[in-house]
């Protein structure tokens, strides 16, 4: 019988459904509750929620979603949480998901995992296991988390999946206390277990819409400072700006242009289906009616949805490079088309810095001409002559409770972005 590696089998698979419309790719929320209380997170709520707990999906609820599911044609699924081990029917759930033949993703941050739940998962292996990791010395993981002892658990959560030869690999959020750590983190993960690590600076406000979470968001000079810091992820931000630079751009009329509602989905824990995680404020109650229905009828009607009014981002190639989407627009706006000023500072910073040439899009304030070209420009010229100090030093110095580089302190305090007005 002939044999396919995974690459091999899902791009064959890609290709075959080509631009079907189909949902393949599913995201599920088991819980919002979770034993760590980060300053970062969009979502956590505690353990102890009474409400939340009621409202969450029952075991049965699950397994009919997932019936109707693998009837859709779903293969990947994706369980996230808060945190998905808080639900003491997890196995109930996993299990009969494996059962039904999906690819299943646990995104977690370990601390829950104990030797049953390791050995559990050997008996009904995940396709990848995520753990985030919220620093490398005990005292900065434990302030990001707020949780004496749970830097310890973790780490004894990713020995014992490690033991087992389990799937697994490491990430982290970059933000204003982990920053100086990052490093660090990548080598704990690449060369002391030998696992792939990742890390991403994107912060969004909460689902509850408090801001609070961008008080730990990185300075667009830090974001940008952390892609010369590692030249595999410059390079690779070079060559994913050169594919879409020789890319054609479809003519841009819809406010989606991911995955969300083609391909992909999400389920929040309260059963509610939506174009994406992130996205609060257009759901659709699975409990009062079916999957088919609001895949082919709801979603649907989302995807379809037409810009109403020309913006900066309508016409940009660098949109997927920054992360603009209606969901964070929305977050962070209370709009899904108004841009978000932050993530469009970042992608014009890292273009400047990196050489990748920006097209012109509109009335955009930060390009060529535009009113914050000036300062962005010699930003982008500071990082790129100062390079050598983006390798970690002892003499950068910390300024509110943020850790500065020096080629960053030569310029002006960062000061707040534009669209994160509480609403």
């Amino acid at each position: 019988m002939d044999k396919l590696n995974y690459g091999a089998f899902s791009a064959s698979f890609h290709q075959r459904i080509g631009s079907a419309r189909l949902p393949t790719n599913g995201t599920i929320e088991l819980t919002r509750r979770c034993p760590l209380t980060c300053q970062h997170c969009y979502n956590n709520l505690p353990m102890a929620d009474a409400n939340a707990r009621e409202r969450e999906m029952t075991t049965a609820d699950h397994h009919r979603l997932l019936d109707q599911l693998s009837d859709a044609g779903c293969l990947w699924l994706l369980y996230t949480g808060g945190e998905i081990f808080a639900r003491r029917d997890f196995f109930d759930i996993y299990t009969y998901a494996k059962r039904k033949g999906f690819l299943v993703t646990l995104f977690t941050n370990g601390t829950l995992i104990t030797e049953r739940v390791a050995d559990q998962l050997v008996d009904w292996r995940p396709f990848a296991i995520e753990i985030t990791l919220y620093g490398f010395r005990k005292e900065t993981y434990e302030r990001m988390t707020g949780i004496p002892g749970s830097h310890a658990r973790c780490l004894r959560g990713i020995d014992l999946l490690l033991e087992r030869g389990l799937p697994l690999s490491l990430k982290t959020v970059a933000v204003s206390i982990t920053r100086d750590e990052i490093d660090d983190m990548r080598r704990f993960a690449e060369e002391d277990l030998g696992v792939a690590f990742k890390f991403d600076s994107e912060i969004n406000p909460r689902l509850d819409c408090s801001q609070s979470p961008l008080n730990v968001r990185l300075s667009p000079e830090e974001a940008v400072a952390l892609d010369l810091e590692h030249p595999r992820r410059r390079d690779e931000w070079t060559r994913y700006a050169e594919e879409l630079h020789h890319a054609t751009m479809p003519p841009v009329d819809e406010v989606y242009q991911c995955g969300g509602g083609v391909n992909s989905f999400s389920v929040d824990a309260y059963g509610r289906l939506s174009i994406c995680v992130l996205s609060e404020a257009h759901k659709y109650d699975l409990r009062r009616g079916s999957f088919a229905d609001g895949w082919n009828g709801f979603l649907r009607q989302q995807r379809l949805k037409k810009v109403t009014r020309p913006t900066k981002c309508v016409g940009c190639e660098m949109k997927s490079m920054c992360g603009m989407c209606p969901a964070t627009a929305e977050l962070e706006n209370g709009d899904p088309e108004t841009p978000v000023d932050y993530l469009c500072r970042v992608a014009h910073l890292r273009a400047m810095t990196i050489g990748i040439p920006i097209q012109p899009h509109g009335d955009c304030e930060y390009c060529d001409g535009g009113a914050g070209h000036a300062a962005l420009a010699e930003s982008a010229r500071r990082l790129r002559d100062n390079s050598h100090a983006f390798v970690r030093r002892a003499t950068s110095v910390e300024r509110d409770g943020k850790v500065f580089l020096n080629v960053v302190n030569a310029a002006p305090a960062a000061t707040s972005c534009g669209s994160c007005g509480a609403r």
